[in-house]
């Protein structure tokens, strides 16, 4: 387990929102990224969430929608790395991974993307 300041772990997440295009930053709509100390569901161990409507199946999206949202979780993954440098990895991969689901891409083209 590696021990890291919150404000530590957030520039880690902001690293990680610096490695997606800023084309592709463009295109993320009505979206609010949290960092929480752990996951409130069934998962303990979950990294990241995305809770919200993917771009591909909006449909009818209109004005005045609530955020969709981004959890990227501390607790799990300070308990899964040994090093910053491993946080600062995981942080990354976990941001695109949910970022990827705002638009529509799930876990099994993730994985054959090599994002995993």
């Amino acid at each position: 387990m590696v021990e890291m300041s919150r404000e530590a772990f957030e520039a880690a997440v902001d690293e990680g929102l610096e490695l997606i295009p800023d084309e592709l930053l463009d295109l993320v709509d009505n979206v609010v990224i949290l960092i929480e100390d752990e996951p409130a569901g069934d998962d303990p161990e979950l990294l990241g969430l995305y809770d919200g409507i993917a771009l591909t199946e909006r449909g009818n999206y209109g004005f005045g929608e609530l955020p969709d949202r981004i959890f990227i979780y501390r607790g799990p993954t300070l308990r899964m790395c040994e090093t910053e440098e491993e946080v600062r990895d995981e942080v990354a991969i976990t941001v695109v991974h949910e970022i990827a689901h705002h638009f529509g891409i799930d876990d099994e083209r993730l994985h054959e993307l090599g994002w995993d």
